[in-house]
């Protein structure tokens, strides 16, 4: 899920003192950067009396501005040394491939070992890298103090949950956490996951429209609800089927939490492994059709894996595509499945 942005509505007052749109939001929200404050303007965040605006737009009283803020980050994140499966960097973006059993933001019970600690680490790292560089080739003796690596604040573009493995954006800095996750936002990311599903569909492809809420019962988790739930769409293909199991592309429309999850539940096919929402795990000796056996299952997390993403560079403005190949457990079920599993 991207980060969540606040939208705000201002009235111009009598006593204007600056006439710049830029120079005047700046002197609103100082907790921003004017640098900042300019990209939101220019990326169409601002509107001046229902019109888009520029950063040079000069202001007069009375004029109502409605502009959309960046989430800024609420504490700072300690750098841990995780290693990152990174497919692409450059000076705005990092591009991973998630592990499964790792949590992307610190929560309650979980304040360390995340995604978010590990990205505070590998940008603090490539700061003080470039630091002592700088340094090395310096013609005068003036040390350079190293980087507090507490003050580097990791832009998390957008969610995947704990056992879901795949591709993920991070965000180097400010302006470009906030370009793409105006781009989640207005859906213009373009996401497909890979899943293991228990049976086979009617269907070799179709649309799952049902909205979903936090489940009534279980505040942790959600469920279909089509009274105050929200919008959720997923659309599925079945790639290969195999006697009791699917391979399946999912391209969801929407963003909820747990939606792939929830949707492919309610259609009665939920995930291999995922025993929140149903699925079951899978053992060697059920493939093969054996005796049962004491054994670990051939998978022990949630068979769903983010394949690929496409989505504006934050600088170039060029479309960027990305794919994560599928992870070895993902993989092993996969091959046993088709020799184990033909139709």
């Amino acid at each position: 899920m991207p980060n969540k942005d606040t939208d705000l509505t201002l009235r111009v007052g009598s006593a204007l003192q600056e006439r710049r749109l830029d120079k005047y939001l700046h002197g609103r929200f100082s907790n921003y950067s004017r640098v900042m404050l300019q990209e939101v303007i220019k990326a169409g965040g601002v509107k001046v009396n229902g019109k888009q605006a520029k950063p040079s737009l000069k202001l007069n009283p009375n004029d109502l501005i409605e502009i959309t803020l960046p989430e800024l980050p609420k504490t700072e994140i300690p750098p841990e040394d995780i290693p990152l499966n990174i497919l692409h960097e450059d000076d705005d973006i990092i591009v991973i491939n998630k592990s499964a059993d790792i949590l992307v933001h610190p929560a309650r019970g979980n304040t360390s070992g995340t995604i978010a600690n590990a990205l505070a680490f590998h940008l603090a790292s490539a700061e003080a890298d470039e630091d002592k560089d700088e340094e090395d080739e310096s013609e005068t003796d003036d040390a350079k103090f190293p980087i507090a690596l507490g003050d580097f604040r990791p832009g998390i573009v957008h969610r995947l949950d704990r056992n879901t493995t795949g591709v993920m954006i991070l965000a180097k800095n400010d302006v470009a956490q906030w370009k793409i996750s105006r781009q989640f936002h207005d859906r213009l990311v373009q996401k497909s996951y890979i899943a293991i599903v228990h049976g086979i569909p009617d269907l070799t492809r179709d649309r799952i429209n049902a909205p979903l809420g936090i489940n009534l019962k279980f505040r942790y988790k959600y469920a279909v609800r089509p009274d105050t739930g929200k919008e959720a769409i997923t659309f599925y293909e079945v790639l290969e089927s195999f006697r009791g199991f699917s391979l399946l592309k999912l391209t969801p429309k929407t963003g909820r939490t747990h939606q792939i999850r929830v949707h492919l539940s309610h259609i009665n096919h939920p995930i291999v492994a995922d025993d929140m929402y149903g699925g079951k795990p899978v053992y060697p000796w059920q493939l093969k059709n054996a005796d049962p056996a004491i054994e670990a299952p051939v998978i022990a997390r949630c068979a769903l894996h983010a394949w690929t993403i496409s989505f504006k560079h934050p600088t170039t403005e060029k479309i960027v595509s990305f794919e994560a190949p599928l992870p070895d457990d993902m993989q092993n079920l996969l091959d046993m499945l088709r020799k184990y599993r033909k139709k």
